[in-house]
């Protein structure tokens, strides 16, 4: 099925299950409630983190909960996605095929492979979109947004596509720590730079605006 292009077409991209809840899951959530249509390609099934069909379930569930028209599998092994344009191929097949608007997608500077080569084969597939923004995850480095989106209204909400991801709750590798604290920290020193009490930043590839 090729989707009709009609400004509000939002493609997500995660290297892995739970990546584009904690970079973008409330600004998806909002779009949502307005209108648009979320779509999610997720490029592996996350099976180092976890067993790969537990994973694909808990995404499956997020992605209704965010009102997702569809979640697409990249299908390449966790933790050994290629640095080739196989994967730059994957991604401008989902772009032909939804036409979307906007994309997100995983920040290159970050301590894990896949985020990096991801980032990159976004980067190649999206040449021709004219709004495409990266977004953090808790590995990402050197990371200076330069937009934010005020969430304080679907905080809560985004806890919950993050609680859908049940096995990783705990998988943080910092003691004490849960993916929910974590994402509720990064949501509220966010929100400080924005000027709100919550918020999701991005860092702009390339935004066209009408005026």
């Amino acid at each position: 099925m090729v989707y009709q292009r009609n400004g509000k077409n939002i493609l997500a991209i995660g290297a892995h299950p739970d990546d584009i809840e904690f970079g973008c899951g409330g600004t998806l959530l909002k779009c949502a409630r307005q209108g648009y249509k979320i779509f999610l390609l997720v490029l592996t099934e996350g099976s180092v983190g976890g067993e790969p069909t537990i994973r694909q379930r808990e995404q499956e569930k997020s992605g209704k909960l965010m009102g997702a028209e569809q979640v697409f599998w990249g299908n390449f092994p966790d933790t050994e996605v290629p640095n080739s344009k196989s994967v730059i191929t994957v991604i401008e097949n989902v772009i032909n095929e939804i036409r979307p608007n906007t994309v997100m997608f995983n920040y290159y500077d970050d301590t894990h492979q896949d985020h990096r080569i991801a980032a990159e084969a976004c980067i190649s597939a999206t040449r021709y979109i004219q709004e495409v923004l990266f977004f953090e995850v808790p590995s990402s480095r050197n990371f200076e947004p330069d937009v934010f989106v005020d969430i304080n209204d679907v905080l809560d909400n985004k806890l919950k596509l993050l609680e859908a991801h049940a096995s990783q709750i705990d998988r943080t590798k910092v003691e004490n720590l849960t993916i929910l604290e974590s994402a509720t920290s990064c949501a509220n020193f966010r929100g400080y730079q924005g000027r709100v009490k919550y918020a999701e930043g991005f860092k702009a590839v390339r935004i066209l605006k009408s005026i």
